[in-house]
């Protein structure tokens, strides 16, 4: 059970990290909540980490995650889960998310959800990613954290060196923002979807696989959108 200021501050964090894709800064948190110190934020924080919604990494500033959401605003999440959702081209994954992909259905085993699989991902060269409008997978929500999440399925071996192989189901955290290093779903040209990881280089995007069979990619930043980053690894055997 928590208290009103703690309920109000875990949804303020929820809202940001959904729209900006970071934590939001103390001073932002004090201010929403109207408080006078920052330090009641630090207790309420703590409060929350301790009651397992929210999660902080010590070794970055601002980093907050949300690790679950109270049950009343999850059952009114699914409550509101459309039957399928629209917006998509037939086969082709767009730059632009809908923000009906929020909407997870609880799955029937508590602890789990269902993401929509959206399609087939090239981890070799881009491919179209098709969008199989009746695919679903389970997904354990503790590997979730906040935000909202899709799944894409691996075609190809250029990331085997990261541990990810053909076949494999990457969970994805929709967002356009990513930090160099991480592995991403970039979008290139609009047309094109890869899975790779991103790196930063003054005005230019290079994606980078993690086999040594294949060669990095370096884009104008302009012609690369990220369409989220990976969360999450699936492997059937």
């Amino acid at each position: 059970m928590l208290t009103r200021k703690q309920h109000e501050l875990l949804m303020f964090i929820d809202r940001h990290l959904k729209s900006t894709g970071f934590s939001p800064s103390f001073e932002e948190m004090k201010e929403a909540l109207q408080l006078r110190s920052k330090s009641g934020i630090h207790r309420l924080i703590s409060a929350l980490e301790e009651r397992g919604f929210l999660r902080r990494h010590h070794h970055r500033a601002r980093a907050l995650d949300v690790v679950r959401l109270p049950e009343d605003v999850i059952a009114r999440a699914a409550a509101a889960v459309p039957a399928e959702a629209p917006g998509f081209a037939p086969n082709v994954i767009r730059g632009d998310f809908s923000a009906r992909l929020q909407g997870v259905r609880a799955a029937s085993e508590a602890g789990a959800v269902q993401l929509p699989l959206y399609g087939r991902i090239a981890a070799g060269l881009p491919i179209e990613a098709l969008r199989d409008a009746g695919a679903q997978v389970e997904v354990p929500i503790a590997l979730l954290g906040n935000g909202e999440h899709y799944a894409l399925e691996v075609a190809g071996d250029s990331m085997i060196d990261a541990g990810i192989l053909d076949r494999d189901v990457v969970v994805i955290r929709r967002g356009e923002m990513a930090e160099n290093g991480q592995i991403v779903v970039a979008l290139v040209d609009d047309v094109e979807v890869t899975l790779k990881r991103l790196r930063r280089r003054g005005n230019s995007v290079a994606l980078e696989p993690a086999n040594r069979a294949y060669e990095s990619r370096i884009l104008p930043s302009d012609r690369v959108k990220v369409q989220g980053r990976l969360v999450a690894l699936l492997r059937r055997y």
